[in-house]
């Protein structure tokens, strides 16, 4: 059996004002004072209470049937492995806490379309934190969420949002409205998809779309097409390969997903390139040439996990996910294997975010155009990489 036994981070966001928020009217991060430096540290390290459906794989007698997991009931999921249901398509998820007195797993997540942030505890219904005022056309919304990597003491939710005429990265702090840190990042009719991570140094990593101009992704003076890496009041972080300069990377189109390794030796950025899906390695100060892996049959690649021995990558186009296996280095040492495909799966899969080297936390899309959704998706879900039922792959 497989446990929840990762960096889980700080506590639920019960302090956070619910309720919709509209766009400050400052062009910038002026009039907001920026947090006090704080050092990045672990929060608590619980188990996930409860066991997640057994198959062989997990320690079950050889020749005995998995027990059955019974179908949603509405919003009701019996599934172990879900943590929120009944959500509009899923663009980006983040695990807040683990109770230790009651087992309930709460985390957050957004909606891509309808600009909402919401908490979702299992069997609770869900409560929405903030609702931005998003231009969902194309690819753009409500697109990227990440927590601030000293989350358990500045409570900060960072977002990255399409308004009426930019794209631009949000800071959420408990009561407060949100306040932006960067903003002016070029706005097209496609190319507006945005994602969020933070590397080892806290530093914010910030990937984002051309804006349907691929000259701008080449441009060094432009915010489009690029993995930028910043502080956290929008200005270019300490040891970035050109001082001055926010961008670590260039060459993007419209990304999907961004992950950094658990030893933060490895970063990692999905795209959806001109001819095919594809997955960088991002090498600071490089342009983002030869992809590591691209996919011509476009399975639509979304978010992704750096493990140690491999790399793990939602598709929204087709259900499942894509474990690529890797060596310590981080070369690939073999062909991607799809998992969770059927029915021991969820269907297709937006975002994805490691919480230890053996889980995973993902967020559905089966409501958007194509998908077959069931009656509670869509669903925030609990993935872990040795499983042999529901909520779990193969490597």
């Amino acid at each position: 059996m497989s446990r929840l036994r990762g960096v889980l981070i700080g506590t639920a966001l019960g302090l956070l004002a619910a309720g919709c928020a509209g766009f400050p009217e400052q062009p910038g991060p002026a009039g907001w004072s920026a947090a006090q430096p704080l050092t990045p540290q672990a929060g608590p390290v619980p188990e996930l209470p409860g066991e997640l459906p057994k198959g062989p794989a997990q320690g079950q007698p050889p020749g005995q049937e998995p027990t059955p997991v019974p179908p949603p009931q509405g919003c009701k999921d019996f599934n172990p492995a879900v943590v929120g249901t009944c959500l509009s398509p899923i663009s980006g998820v983040a695990l807040t806490d683990v109770n230790q007195t009651t087992g309930a797993v709460t985390a957050l997540a957004t909606e891509r379309a309808t600009g909402r942030l919401v908490k979702v505890t299992k069997d609770v219904d869900p409560v929405e934190v903030a609702k931005f005022e998003v231009d969902a056309a194309g690819d753009g919304g409500l697109t990227g969420l990440t927590l601030s990597p000293t989350y358990p003491e500045d409570q900060l939710v960072y977002v990255y949002v399409t308004t009426a005429t930019d794209n631009r990265v949000l800071r959420l702090a408990p009561g407060d409205v949100p306040k932006p840190v960067l903003t002016g990042i070029p706005k097209g009719p496609t190319g507006n998809r945005g994602v969020l991570a933070h590397d080892r140094t806290g530093a914010l990593l910030v990937a984002t779309g051309d804006a349907g101009n691929p000259a701008a992704a080449a441009d060094p003076n432009s915010l489009a097409g690029k993995v930028l890496r910043i502080d956290g009041a929008g200005q270019p972080a300490r040891g970035n390969p050109t001082a001055g300069s926010r961008v670590l990377a260039s060459g993007l189109k419209s990304p999907g997903g961004l992950c950094v390794s658990g030893d933060g030796s490895k970063t990692w950025v999905t795209d959806a390139g001109a001819t095919a899906d594809l997955l960088y390695r991002v090498q600071p100060g490089k342009a983002l040439g030869d992809p590591a892996w691209s996919w011509p049959e476009r399975p639509g690649v979304g978010g992704c996990a750096s493990f140690s021995n491999l790399v793990m990558v939602a598709t929204s186009a087709t259900p499942g996910l894509l474990n690529l296996p890797m060596n310590p280095e981080g070369a690939f040492t073999g062909k991607p294997e799809a998992t969770m495909t059927g029915e021991d799966g969820f269907g297709r899969l937006g975002p994805l975010v490691m919480l230890d080297d053996t889980t995973a936390l993902s967020g559905t899309v089966n409501k958007n155009a194509g998908g077959a959704p069931v009656s509670s998706d869509d669903r925030v879900v609990i993935v872990v990489r040795d499983g042999g039922g529901p909520g779990g792959t193969k490597d």
